[in-house]
Formats: C-alpha cells, structure tokens, sequence
C-alpha cells in the first residue's frame, strides 16, 4: 500500500491510480471493479478493519463490496440516496445515464451486491473523516473530509485522469457516466472552498497541489456566468 498521510493509505492497482482504493481510519473506501477483487483481498489480508464503505454505486467503485465484506465480516456503508443502488440487484445499472459504453462495460464490473448496514450522511463520522453530500454524479455521492490536516477523499466528484489515454490530468466524470453535471459541478465547487491539501480521487493520483485545483474548479462559475 501506499502511504499518503496519517490513517489513510491508497491500494495498488493496474494500471496504477486507474481504479482507487483506500483505507481510511480502518475504513475500506470504495471496491474498484469485480475484476479487481483478488488483488484487493490480498493488500486488506492482516489488517485491522472496521468497515467498508462507498463514495457511490457505480460499478467501478462497488465490484468487489461483497467480497469485501464477507472476507473480512465488515458491515457495508453508503450514502443515503445511494444505498438502494448498492444493495438491489440492477439498480445500479439502471441509475446511470443510458449509453453504448456503459451498458457495455458496466455489467462486467458490477460485483454482487451487498446490504447497507449503515446509510450515511452529512456530518457522519467515517474513519476519523467527516461525510460531505456530493450529488451530483450518481444522487448519493458522498466525499471524505479531515478538517485538522486538511485531506479530502473525492471520489468521482473530479477526476485527475483521463480514462481513454490514462494519462493524469484534472477532469469532470464523464457526462456519460453522470446524472446532473451541473450538481456535480456544485459539488466540486463546495469541496474546493474547503482549501484542501491533499485531494485523493477515484481515479488518478491524489494532488497535493491546492491552488491547481482550486483554478480548475474555479472554471465552472465562470462557465456559468458566460452562458448567463
């Protein structure tokens, strides 16, 4: 694993930063893709673990919760607006926006699901971290904060990849892939006034450059004030 401040550390994957796992406070945050389950296992195995929970239900954050959690007994956790999703056979398919690629791969990723023992929301304490409401992407997204260090688990809300070329670079999610792009830039707005030091995505490598992403999110305002 990877340590990138105090009680959290990011999982090794193929192709690195691709599809981002983390262990937050004792916390599992997200799963990748089904596809990726035996490597996850295998960096979690000896741990001290409490629980496992979602930034969304997407496929690519929740293929291998199941396995997750009956390998290691942790209960299941996930925002309010996204549990059914998590936790209801189809239903995260069926919450995305309707396109050739994500009905393509979507059912190759999504793992079994799994039910919600706990449904986040803002405020929550999460693995010393605080739940921030992100929607936007998928209607219960959810974010990290760490007030005292400043550190931010992001999750979809921005990422810092571009998933066709895999090369590392500030992007909103794929319109494709999201329900509301302008909530979601919302969000990313609400998350950038929080000045964080280090912000950690779901895809991509965590940025420890504050200003970058402050003028990236900055673009969205301006964006909307030009269309106003």
């Amino acid at each position: 694993m990877i340590r990138l401040a105090d009680d959290l550390e990011l999982l090794r994957g193929f192709p690195p930063f691709g599809f981002n796992v983390y262990v937050m406070g004792g916390v599992v945050v997200d799963a990748a893709t089904r596809l990726g389950t035996r490597r996850i296992l295998r960096q979690l195995a000896g741990r001290k673990l409490t629980a496992h929970a979602l930034t969304h239900a997407h496929p690519d954050h929740q293929g291998a919760t199941r396995a997750i959690c009956e390998r290691f007994d942790l209960p299941l956790w996930c925002g309010e607006a996204d549990a059914d999703a998590a936790e209801t056979e189809g239903l995260i398919m069926a919450r995305m926006p309707p396109h050739w690629l994500s009905r393509t791969v979507g059912p190759r990723w999504t793992g079994p699901t799994h039910p919600v023992a706990r449904r986040l929301r803002e405020g929550d304490e999460v693995g010393g971290f605080a739940v921030v409401e992100t929607p936007g992407h998928t209607i219960g997204h959810i974010s990290f904060w760490r007030e005292h260090d400043r550190v931010l688990v992001i999750g979809d809300v921005v990422a810092n990849m571009h998933i066709y070329l895999g090369y590392p670079t500030l992007r909103e999610p794929e319109r494709i892939f999201s329900l509301d792009p302008e909530q979601n830039r919302r969000s990313a707005e609400r998350l950038a006034a929080l000045e964080p030091r280090l912000i950690c995505f779901g895809h991509g490598p965590p940025l420890r450059d504050p200003r970058r992403f402050a003028k990236f999110v900055a673009r969205f305002g301006r964006r909307r004030s030009e269309a106003g």
